[in-house]
This record gives C-alpha cells, sequence and structure tokens, in this order.
C-alpha cells in the first residue's frame, strides 16, 4: 500500500489517534513530523473540517516541498 494512502485512511478515521500512529511508525516521512496538536485543536475548532483537509493533503504528501499540511519538518 501507498505511504501517502496509509497516512491518509489513518488521519481520516482515527484522527490524533492515526497522526500518533504515524509518528512512532515507519509510516513517518523522513524528516518530518504530524502535527498531532494541530489535529485535536484545530478539528476541535473547525467543527472537523480541518482534519478532513490534512487528511486529503495526506494523499498529495511530498517531502521536497517546504511545507505540508499536517506536518512539521524535525
Amino acid at each position: 500500500m501507498n505511504d501517502n494512502l496509509a497516512r491518509f485512511l489513518l488521519t481520516f478515521f482515527l484522527g490524533f489517534i492515526g497522526s500518533l500512529v504515524i509518528n512512532h511508525s515507519s509510516l513517518k516521512p523522513d524528516g518530518w513530523t504530524s502535527r498531532t496538536g494541530a489535529y485535536i485543536g484545530l478539528s476541535i475548532l473547525t467543527l472537523g473540517i480541518y482534519g478532513l483537509v490534512a487528511s486529503i493533503c495526506n494523499l498529495s504528501f511530498d517531502p521536497s516541498k517546504g511545507s505540508n499540511i499536517g506536518y512539521k519538518k524535525d
């Protein structure tokens, strides 16, 4: 399975718990850390919209970009 698809499925269905799983598994992209706190806080504030957008952005995650929604550089 494609890592981007696996990250999408984890964050879409498990939210911040999926983000924690990503950070502590081989799904963590080299040089990047998932913004677990953002998944929790912003998803609550936006009634789940941030979590949905960040999950969808996992499908197009590109480690060569300077920034990615839901991730920060280590």
